[in-house]
């Protein structure tokens, strides 16, 4: 059977493309690159905000057209859109044959044999699927870097949120389970092992043990790296990166800081999305903490570690938002200076208990708040990489661009939510590192010469 997969969304989902592949492969089913081609069609998708359930939809209306114009005899549609609309989707969407939620994942290898069900929409409940573990077989589609999911599902309640719903609470991996699967990857040439859950700093306090994230952390730097080093490394085999995304302002603690500044193979990068700094706003998107708490727990990563990157996501036009709440947020960012910054547009739903929220903004509104705090941003962001000229950086060089230049990220820098490092060199090894000197900054990407 020849399979094209689509995977749509966050790192987290295509863990569970690739898990999925893994799976099928085991199965006997073979990949193509081209749907066309293809023979079952699937699309894992995410409708985490508006934008991505309607990528989601656009994505399943195109590739529903090579039921007539290709060989696709059988579109599947997974994850997150099914999880959300239910049944509903169903009746919008008759192209599909099968439609498989959070929680059916498993099925993946029936549901492309066409094993027939009673329902054309699969919803066991995500609670009840024990997350993916060591022993599930994967297919990699990153080269040199890897996302590891460390946990399933959340246990908080931010009132703009509904990935609790779709993935259901909490579910921490056992830290030895987690060892062997970055073991498996490290030994398969793996450079970067990118830590990742829907809230990775709170990892372990679901499992009634010790298991926290500088525990794992700590175990994680101790693995061997691969034993063949890169063309021009030494004789030595180089340690491989260790960074997480998706950390929460409460649930990292001291240790985890201590642990990052103890470990040279761990980034001093901190992946902490606070989603605001107006603390009215804070506490009607149910985050439990004040700005006087963000800039204590910044300070102390700072300190501990004075050239660590700081990445963090905000959201600007939540209800009730007012000029005054999005100044002090603009102020709070210009004050704290983030390395890196995501802003999204508060994507608003039915199904969000802060739909119910009074003082909605007007989407005009909101685009010229996020207008205003990118632009601050990037002035931010182009002060912070201006830092780098002349100095020499570590490189993970991943692509040749072009004839004499490469492109990689530094420790600083994490895969597809920062900036790049260009690199003019004759010729480089992508999977290996190498030392840049920076020449150029822009506002979110760096440009260096090899050395």
């Amino acid at each position: 059977m020849k399979i094209f997969l689509s995977s749509l969304g966050c790192a987290r989902n295509l863990i569970d493309s690739e898990i999925m592949l893994g799976r099928l492969k085991t199965a006997g089913a073979a990949f193509v690159d081209d749907p066309t081609d293809a023979e079952v069609i699937i699309v894992n998708t995410c409708s985490f905000i508006e934008s991505a359930a309607d990528e989601s939809i656009d994505t399943i209306f195109e590739l529903a057209k090579c039921k007539e114009n290709g060989n696709c005899r059988r579109l599947i549609v997974t994850g997150c859109l099914p999880e959300r609309y239910r049944e509903d989707i169903v009746r919008v969407m008759p192209e599909v044959d099968l439609f498989l939620g959070t929680g059916a994942f498993d099925r993946i290898v029936s549901a492309v044999d066409g094993c027939p069900d009673t329902s054309r929409c699969i919803l066991p409940d995500p609670d009840l699927l024990v997350p993916s573990g060591a022993g599930d077989p994967r297919v990699q589609t990153t080269a040199h870097m890897a996302y590891l999911k460390i946990a399933e599902g959340c246990s908080k309640h931010c009132t703009y949120c509904i990935i609790p719903r779709l993935r259901g609470r909490q579910k921490s991996r056992s830290i030895a389970d987690i060892i062997t699967e970055a073991r498996h990857l490290v030994q398969n040439g793996v450079k970067e092992l990118v830590l990742v859950a829907q809230d990775t700093t709170a990892y372990g306090k679901d499992r009634g043990d010790s298991s926290d994230l500088s525990k794992l952390l700590q175990s994680l730097a101790e693995i061997p790296p691969h034993p063949e080093p890169c063309a021009g490394s030494g004789p030595a085999a180089e340690p491989f990166w260790i960074r997480y995304l998706y950390g929460h302002p409460e649930s990292i603690d001291d240790s985890v800081i201590r642990t990052v500044a103890n470990y040279a193979n761990i980034c001093s990068y901190f992946d902490i999305p606070i989603q605001h700094a107006g603390n009215t706003v804070l506490k009607k998107m149910g985050r439990h903490y004040s700005r006087d708490d963000l800039h204590r727990l910044i300070d102390r990563i700072r300190t501990t570690l004075p050239g660590a990157a700081i990445r963090t996501t905000v959201i600007v036009g939540f209800p009730g938002e007012t000029d005054k709440e999005f100044d002090e947020l603009i102020k709070f960012i210009e004050d704290v200076r983030f390395n890196h910054l995501g802003c999204f547009v508060y994507s608003d739903s039915e199904d969000l208990p802060s739909h119910r929220l009074p003082g909605h903004v007007p989407q005009a509104v909101a685009k010229e708040r996020y207008d205003a705090l990118m632009s601050s941003q990037a002035n931010i962001s182009l002060g912070h990489n201006r830092s780098f000229t002349g100095k020499t950086v570590r490189v993970l060089v991943e692509e040749r661009s072009e004839e004499g230049l490469f492109s990689g990220r530094t420790a600083l820098q994490a895969p597809e939510v920062d900036g790049m490092t260009y690199i003019r060199a004759k010729l480089l090894q992508t999977g290996c590192m190498t030392d840049v000197r920076i020449t150029d900054a822009l506002e979110y990407d760096l440009v260096g010469e090899a050395v």
